[in-house]
Order: C-alpha cells, then sequence, then structure tokens
C-alpha cells in the first residue's frame, strides 16, 4: 500500500515551472475560516497579505486550489474560497447545494475578509452563487464575472462535465483515480492533473482514495448546472436586473455555454462585456489559467 504524503502549500513551484511564470515559488498563502451561524465554517485560501482585490469562486467538485496557476500569475491579493461541502469548508447536514443558499455564505466571507473586493469571479456552479450574491448583496459586487456560466445551462449542455463528477465517489488506488481523471480532462497537462487530484482527493487509511466534496443531494444531479432544465432559469430575471459591470469569459471549446446563452445574455445586460478564451473548456482556469489571469489584470490595480 502506497502512502502519498500531502502539503497543499508544496507544489506551487509545480504550477510556476509548467506555465513559466516568473514569481516567488513559495507565494504569501494561507488558510483562513470563516464561522457561519449555525456552526460551520467557510474555508479559504488568502493569498497576500493586503487587502483582497478579487474573489475567487470555483465551480462544482472543485476547490480553492483550482485557481492557484491564475493567482500566481495575478500576483495581487486575493481569496479563493472553497464552497460548502467542498475542499476544506463543512458539509451541509440537509446536503443542499444550491446558488442561492451558498450566496448567503459567501456573503459571510466576503464581509469578513474582502469587503472592499473590486471584483467577484465565480466559475460554473461558483458563477452562479455570485450571481444569486450579486442579486441579494449588490454592495458586496461593484463588478461580477461569470466564467463559462449562464443561467441557460442544462444537464445536456453539461453532460462531460456532469459525466465526471458524478462518477465514483472511491477508487482504490490513486492510480486508478488519475486515469478516470486523465480520460475526462483530456485539454489538462498530466502535472496538473495530479496536483488537482491531491488537492481534491484524500487518501483513506486502507490506501484508497476518495473525493473531498460531498456528492450527496444537489452537488451530485446539479454539477455544473443549477439543477434545472426548463427553457428560461428564474436566474436570467437576475441578469436583467444587474446594472453594475459584467463580464462573461468564455471557454472557446466549451459547450456549457453555447451562442443562444451569450445572445440572451446580450439581450437582458447590453453593457456585458464577452471574452472569449481560444482553446479552453469549460473549466477556464485550468486549461487555460495565464490567459485568464491576463484578462483579470484589469482588477489589479
Amino acid at each position: 500500500m502506497e502512502r502519498i504524503a500531502y502539503d497543499e502549500f508544496s507544489m506551487f513551484g509545480e504550477n510556476i515551472s509548467e506555465y513559466g511564470l516568473e514569481v516567488s515559488s513559495t507565494p504569501q498563502v494561507r488558510r483562513i475560516s470563516t464561522e457561519l451561524s449555525d456552526g460551520r465554517t467557510i474555508s479559504a485560501l488568502k493569498w497576500g497579505s493586503s487587502e483582497p482585490r478579487l474573489v475567487l469562486v470555483h465551480g462544482s467538485g472543485q476547490n480553492a486550489h483550482t485557481w492557484d496557476t491564475v493567482a500566481l500569475a495575478l500576483n495581487v491579493p486575493l481569496i479563493a474560497v472553497d464552497l460548502p461541502g467542498h475542499g476544506h469548508s463543512s458539509w451541509r447536514d440537509d446536503t443542499t447545494y444550491s446558488p442561492q443558499g451558498m450566496a448567503e455564505d459567501l456573503a459571510v466571507v466576503i464581509q469578513q475578509h474582502a469587503a472592499n473586493a473590486v471584483a467577484i469571479v465565480g466559475m460554473s456552479l461558483g458563477g452562479l452563487t455570485c450571481l444569486a450574491l450579486a442579486s441579494a448583496h449588490p454592495n458586496l459586487v461593484p463588478h461580477l464575472v461569470l466564467v463559462d456560466i449562464t443561467p441557460g445551462v442544462t444537464s445536456k449542455k453539461a453532460k462531460a462535465v456532469l459525466d465526471f463528477i458524478n462518477g465514483p465517489q472511491s477508487f482504490a488506488s490513486f492510480d486508478e483515480l488519475f486515469a478516470r481523471t486523465k480520460e475526462h480532462n483530456p485539454t489538462r497537462s498530466e502535472s496538473s492533473l495530479r496536483r488537482g487530484i491531491l488537492h481534491n482527493a484524500k487518501q483513506i487509511e486502507d490506501g484508497s482514495w476518495q473525493w473531498r466534496y460531498d456528492r450527496r443531494g444537489q452537488t451530485e444531479t446539479a454539477g455544473s448546472a443549477p439543477g434545472h432544465e426548463a427553457p428560461r432559469s428564474p436566474m436570467w430575471d437576475m441578469i436583467s436586473a444587474w446594472n453594475k459591470p459584467l463580464l462573461m469569459v468564455r471557454g472557446g471549446i466549451s459547450p456549457v455555454v453555447d451562442d443562444e446563452d451569450i445572445a440572451e445574455l446580450r439581450k437582458r445586460c447590453a453593457h456585458v462585456e464577452v471574452v472569449v478564451v481560444d482553446g479552453a473548456g469549460h473549466s477556464v482556469q485550468g486549461d487555460r489559467p495565464v490567459e485568464l489571469a491576463n484578462v483579470l489584470r484589469r482588477f489589479a490595480s
């Protein structure tokens, strides 16, 4: 039985080397925790010592480390949040992980740790959560950035993502887990996938591996989608009501956001800016992290 040691802050050198970044291999980053009124905690990574300029929120089945290369490339103070039921954050007893519910948890984190952030960035389920946050707490969201997500997502559009997320929970070995991950993520390098697994899965006493995220309830069925199949999600109304800056970052080869979604987005929010990242699938921050960092650099100063 092979035991694989895990230190979440030991792999930044790999990110830096893989993408040719000219930054320190020992960045200033630490875990912070926010206690909620019901006793749950939300964990996050705080990059830098100054007041965060950005808040980064991952998608379903991911965690705060999915933004590591983006954070390294930007080299600005920010926080990357572990959504409820993901990473090091508490799981919900009711197993319900709706964007609206998680937005209330996210609001507490931002109020305590990033009240003056200039932009809130959410990918996939994290993007829908940030949209719900913007609707309920517009004072916390001066600029909303959605990464490859709109309220028009359905299980059909997100099928490739959901097939991976809704797969087995346990694996007999790391090699078995790695093989499945590689099969479902053909656009990613092997080193990137290995880091991702170590951040997103844990080895238990018998040597087998399990995902860290809560696969019960809504997380399992909704995945990247909001859990609806209606032609027009009620969350589109949140887009219509949004009158602050909105940036949509679309993965160039992702099926999750299609041209119809973009047309609806422009119809409901005439001032939206749409940027396409060539070669990126749904997980833009994983496939093209440096290019995404370049898009977000406008918020760095």
